[in-house]
């Protein structure tokens, strides 16, 4: 079920992917013609920016795992379409324009699906000429990919108290637009991020800066959302990031195409909920899966997906359903995900409580001894 007009729509795109999913997914898909992935990361910046300059760090300070070579830049949106075109030729049946508005319960209290809204409401709430109610769609296992504050994800975490024993989710707010820029200053697999201007230092956050194909640029910025500045506008800081020295050369003679705003899960290791519960689980970044440092979740979104997929695969062979899929909830942190996850468990609360200048140091001493061990 994808509450937008088609799959991808609702995905906001440009974006560097780690292949370790797809390359589980698809193995032959570098060679797949339709895979609209086909721009590599050619060089890595970071920069620490301030009022009228920036300090590029040095390559060789980064901890390994924040090194983007090997990595691809492009529309996560495309890559999604390209992924639901492939689902839909084995078989699977995809219902776009319908969201989950309602979770379906059995007399255990074990999930049996979803139903969708009713169409054709008017805005006094009262049914017209056009009105068609609701689906119920019912299987023996539902798996939940809401993204960060899901509707539906919450009311299940809090039903089956998935959250006991853990750490509470962390949020910010991704900003993102795509331009088209003059040819003579695009430089296709130029990945550059940044931090500091023009957020002061007890407040999270950061940019970032993707040349994909088609002469097209990818900007963006985070904000975390514990910051306590209470005039701040995360639009506002966007837009003054775009006029920063380092920056706003590349925009100028160019067009904006497109541009929107997504909530991230930042907690991590510490704050991803259980994932099984009767008749179902969560994935991707419902389940918390955000990799803060890296800026990355789609990679595990995958891997999530396919891991719970395996484990209802295994459990419908053995002849069950509406049960808890705990080969799932038992395998993550000892898989991809949670060492993905775990080498950076420490980095958001450093930041979060010694602020910019003291915790993102220690974040990277943190990231590089976790990568030693």
């Amino acid at each position: 079920v994808e509450k937008g007009s088609e799959v991808g729509a609702h995905i906001l795109s440009g974006a560097v992917i780690d292949p370790i999913g797809l390359d589980r997914l698809l193995p032959g898909w570098r060679e797949d013609a339709a895979c609209p992935l086909k721009t590599q990361v050619t060089e890595d910046r970071f920069y620490y920016l301030g009022p009228s300059g920036g300090i590029r760090l040095p390559n060789f300070v980064m901890p390994p795992l924040m090194n983007n070579h090997g990595n691809f830049v492009g529309s996560l949106g495309n890559v999604c379409r390209f992924l639901g075109a492939k689902a839909e030729e084995l078989g699977v049946e995809i219902y776009p324009g319908f969201a989950a508005t309602e979770v379906l319960y059995g007399d255990k209290g074990e999930v049996l699906g979803i139903a969708t809204g009713d169409m054709g409401v008017g805005r006094d709430g009262q049914p017209k000429d056009s009105f068609t109610r609701g689906m119920e769609l019912r299987g023996k296992y539902t798996l939940f990919a809401e993204g960060a504050r899901g509707s539906l994800t919450k009311e299940i975490i809090a039903r089956f108290g998935l959250d006991a024993g853990r750490e509470p989710q962390k949020y910010g707010i991704g900003i993102k637009e795509l331009w088209r820029i003059d040819p003579a200053k695009h430089q296709p697999g130029l990945v550059q991020h940044s931090f500091g201007w023009p957020l002061s230092s007890d407040t999270g956050g950061g940019s970032f800066l993707y040349h994909i194909e088609d002469n097209q640029v990818v900007v963006g910025f985070v904000v975390h959302l514990n910051y306590k500045n209470p005039t701040l506008s995360p639009f506002d800081e966007f837009q003054r990031f775009k006029t920063h020295p380092m920056v706003r050369d590349i925009f100028e003679g160019g067009k904006r195409l497109a541009y929107g705003a997504r909530a991230l899960t930042e907690g991590g290791w510490q704050s991803v909920p259980k994932l099984a519960f009767p008749g179902g689980a969560l994935i991707g970044c419902g389940a918390g899966f955000m990799n803060v440092p890296r800026i990355k979740g789609s990679h595990n979104a995958v891997l999530s997906g396919i891991e719970a997929a395996e484990a209802a695969a295994k459990a419908l062979e053995a002849g069950r359903d509406h049960d808890e899929l705990a080969d799932y909830e038992a395998g993550w942190r000892s898989g991809p995900i949670g060492a993905d996850l775990k080498n950076v468990r420490n980095v958001k609360p450093l930041w979060s409580k010694l602020g910019t200048f003291l915790g993102i140091p220690l974040g990277g001493v943190d990231m590089w001894l976790n990568n030693k061990l």
